[in-house]
């Protein structure tokens, strides 16, 4: 009925007006039309369907029917500020670079966490071995078996040695905590990309934006081992950053009441929580950050020390009848074992890293709030409300929390900033 209806109006509209004073007026408008309320589209289709190969204007048909179609809905609201073609290429071109790092770290991550569990549990089994042997060498009276068993120990020694030294140099574990903080920054960059497209206000500035932020996680988060791997050891702990570095303004001198959401009252309470991340947590997470390295450090060193004391000793059992080679053999192969599986199957490596990776959480989170309110022009500032829902859901905590915990800095409290870590 609705095509009929249709039909007949638009059949009615094409007569001339001389045509309904001769009483010629089609029969099926005697009655009012009442038209469904569709779609400009799906009227168009239906009617298309409907009426096999005569086609319509559709554009013509819309605009009798006052119907906007999609398209020009789209553009009206993009009509603002076009952007230009290639800087979509351009974005899509870094989406896409960004969605391969993810898979990549992703994969690499899976595979160093392999080694951790694989290079631990050979390096354990060879450990035990070895401490086995010498103790059998030193138990058996036939010249020709204890050769054998001295020799074996002292190989297998020797190459749970090698191994452990090599796995405590890449510290798999550690490798591991860096691809999956690499796979989960770059999905944060690549839904950022997404967002900024479907705003509509996309420029080369963002596009220039994304391909640091690009960088700097890759600077970050290297995934050759060889010539480009971060110091497992370093002298000095710093937080990890994985974000360009941004400039810093004076402060603003003028009123800034009412400019893009930003007053006296909100820069104040942004740089009392400011105050609190530096004291508390950051101060907090640097001090865990030394005291797993300086662990990790002290693991390293006597796992592979303690391997060679047991080659060391299964190679003198029954050379003496002194009883301190074979127990020697024997008890460094077993502190050897329970080292090892403090450092790697603690993953003390993959504490230290995601200490490291937690200051450094608070740092951007500083520098944020810091780029902010430095800036002399306010209107060039992220808006006011948006930056602090944005460090309250960061520090998972409500707008409500984050006023209180900005009050509450004046005195001497021990809360941290961050209910998340």
């Amino acid at each position: 009925m609705a095509a009929v209806g249709v039909s007949s109006l638009l059949f009615s509209k094409s007569l001339p007006s001389s045509h309904y004073r001769r009483g010629n007026a089609p029969r099926v408008l005697m009655g009012p039309v009442s038209l469904p309320k569709h779609s400009g589209r799906g009227l168009v289709e239906d009617f298309e369907r409907r009426n096999g190969a005569y086609t319509v204007d559709t554009t013509t048909l819309l605009e009798r029917y006052s119907v906007s179609s999609p398209k020009t809905q789209h553009c009206s609201r993009h009509d603002t500020k076009s952007s230009d073609p290639q800087v979509i290429a351009k974005l899509y071109a870094v989406m896409e670079a960004v969605a391969d790092r993810v898979e990549m770290h992703k994969n690499i991550g899976e595979q160093r966490d392999n080694w951790n569990h694989l290079l631990l549990t050979s390096i354990n089994a060879m450990t035990l071995t070895a401490a086995t042997m010498a103790g059998l060498a030193a138990t058996n009276a036939a010249m020709a078996p204890l050769v054998a068993l001295k020799l074996s120990s002292t190989v297998l020694y020797v190459a749970a040695t090698g191994l452990s030294v090599m796995m405590n140099k890449i510290q798999p574990s550690q490798l591991a905590e860096e691809q999956r903080n690499a796979a989960r920054l770059f999905k944060q960059l690549h839904s950022q990309i997404q967002t900024t497209m479907s705003l509509g206000t996309h420029d080369i500035n963002d596009v220039n934006e994304a391909i640091e932020k690009v960088l700097a996680i890759d600077k970050a988060y290297p995934l050759p081992l060889l010539g480009a791997m971060l110091e497992k050891f370093p002298s000095k702990v710093e937080p990890a950053r994985w974000w360009p570095q941004q400039k810093r303004k004076q402060r603003p001198g003028g009123n800034i009441e009412g400019n893009n959401g930003w007053n006296r009252k909100l820069e104040e309470e942004m740089s009392q929580v400011l105050g609190v991340l530096e004291k508390k947590d950051f101060a907090e997470y640097m001090r865990l950050g030394n005291k797993a390295l300086k662990l990790n450090k002290v693991l390293a060193i006597s796992g592979p020390l303690l391997a060679l004391l047991g080659a060391l000793g299964s190679s003198f059992v029954g050379s003496t009848p002194s009883p301190w080679p074979v127990m020697m053999g024997v008890i460094a192969g077993a502190m050897t074992t329970i080292v090892n599986s403090m450092e790697h199957g603690g993953q003390v490596g993959m504490v230290f890293e995601m200490y490291r990776s937690n200051a450094g959480f608070f740092k951007l989170i500083e520098e944020s709030i810091m780029s902010n309110t430095d800036e002399r022009e306010v209107e060039r500032r992220e808006n006011g409300e948006i930056l602090e829902m944005k460090v309250a859901l960061q520090l998972g905590r409500s707008l409500s929390e984050l006023k209180n915990l900005a009050a509450s800095s004046r005195e001497a409290t021990e809360e941290f900033a961050s209910k998340l870590f």
